[in-house]
């Protein structure tokens, strides 16, 4: 099975009407309509912005008799879920240090004072 890229993840989320999509589907499932209404654009808008977050994985469509609905997809929203945690972990660990480095420098600098 085909895996989008975060790059490509990103680059869909990159368009604000997008990012709107997806919090909308984060609420439930919508049709392609019920997106026309909400954003109040035209339907080959909205079905152009799904397409590209159908093809990073965030977005599926299910068949229900005569209507296609959208729901998003949790495994790729866990993935970038993951992936911003392993930054932030690295960030933490930036700050733990820079800390102890201060505390350090700080104490090293009282200690010249005497």
């Amino acid at each position: 099975m085909f895996m989008p890229t975060l790059d490509q993840t990103f680059a869909a989320l990159s368009d604000p009407t997008r990012r709107g999509i997806v919090v909308h589907l984060a609420r439930g499932e919508a049709t392609v309509s019920e997106l026309v209404d909400q954003f109040d654009l035209r339907q080959p808008t909205i079905s152009s912005h799904i397409k590209v977050l159908e093809s990073a994985g965030l977005v599926s469509r299910t068949r229900d008799a005569q209507t296609r609905p959208c729901k998003l997809e949790p495994d790729r929203m866990q993935a970038i879920n993951d992936w911003l945690c392993q930054v932030q972990d690295v960030c933490e660990g930036n700050y733990k240090r820079l800390d102890v480095l201060l505390s350090e420098l700080r104490k090293a600098k009282k200690e010249r004072k005497r």
